[in-house]
């Protein structure tokens, strides 16, 4: 149960790191999200972090109006009420674009 928690709240915290990632591209870009979710090694220096125990890359879906990614938890109490955010079964933590 701890190591749960533990990547639980390695997920979350990439999630908002992916956030704060993105909000500053956008910022420094006139306005405009990554189209392909991805982003140089400005913004996230060891690049987009992948899920802690599968090393697999996090659910994600981006266009230049808007993102969201998205870690699938593995203890619950996820935050996907948003239909636009969720990729599957199970607890997701999400984010998605502030502007």
């Amino acid at each position: 149960t701890a190591q749960k928690k533990a990547r639980d709240a390695t997920r979350r915290g990439d999630m908002k790191a992916i956030q704060n990632a993105l909000e500053q591209y956008y910022a420094q870009n006139n306005g405009n999200y990554p189209s392909s979710c991805s982003i140089s090694t400005d913004y996230l220096p060891a690049g987009i972090p992948k899920d802690p125990k599968t090393g697999l890359s996090y659910s994600q879906s981006c266009g230049i109006s808007a993102y969201c990614f998205c870690a699938l938890l593995e203890g619950g109490n996820g935050n996907a009420t948003n239909a636009s955010c969720t990729f599957g079964s199970g607890s997701y933590f999400c984010v998605k674009s502030l502007q």
